[in-house]
């Protein structure tokens, strides 16, 4: 299949992939624009990687502030100061200076936060889940004995209330203390 400049401009526009890099996705890919860009968007991972290793010694400072209230400063780093002067490098230290005014992370990166303050989260998350277990615990607990417990099932003839409720109710009306000392069920051929 022929690859047509319209195709990599296309993808270029899809992505913002480089011309070359377009026309050989497309070439690799039989000119499948869908498979071209999940091919570029591999690519674009594995190429990410090997840039994170690159040294970013240039860059710039950006100052964000909200009112008279809030001041963030962000440096954002690169590699060259060509990049640095970027309209798009600009617009991002803009946008993250003001992402950071708004949502006031604490830390760049998961590397940076101490293994005590993840320990001490992770005790209140088991804190919490226990809390949780022993409150569906109980639920299951009481349906148990709903289940196997004369007192605490509900009466048949209405099971708006247990058979205790009923005991307590008849122990008013009656007006001496009533108890249920045993019973035996029998069912045929059980």
């Amino acid at each position: 299949m022929a690859i047509t400049a319209a195709d990599v401009a296309k993808l270029r526009e899809l992505t913002g992939a480089g011309m070359m890099d377009a026309k050989r996705a497309l070439e690799e890919n039989g000119g499948d624009i869908e498979k071209a860009i999940d091919a570029l968007r591999k690519s674009g991972a594995a190429k990410a990687a090997k840039k994170a290793e690159r040294a970013t010694a240039e860059g710039k400072i950006f100052a964000y502030t909200h009112g008279n209230k809030l001041a963030v400063v962000v440096e954002l780093l690169c590699e060259t100061d060509f990049v640095a002067r970027n309209d798009q490098f600009n617009e991002l230290g803009n946008d993250l200076a003001m992402h950071i005014a708004a949502s006031a992370p604490q830390f760049v990166s998961r590397d940076q936060v101490s293994a005590e303050l993840v320990e001490r989260e992770k005790g209140i998350y088991r804190e919490q889940l226990a809390e949780i277990v022993e409150k569906i615990i109980d639920g299951k607990l009481n349906k148990f004995y709903e289940e196997i417990c004369l007192l605490d099932q509900k009466f048949i003839k209405d099971e708006d209330k247990t058979v205790q409720q009923l005991l307590n109710e008849k122990v008013l009306s009656i007006g001496e203390n009533l108890k249920i000392g045993r019973f035996v069920r029998m069912q045929l051929g059980g």
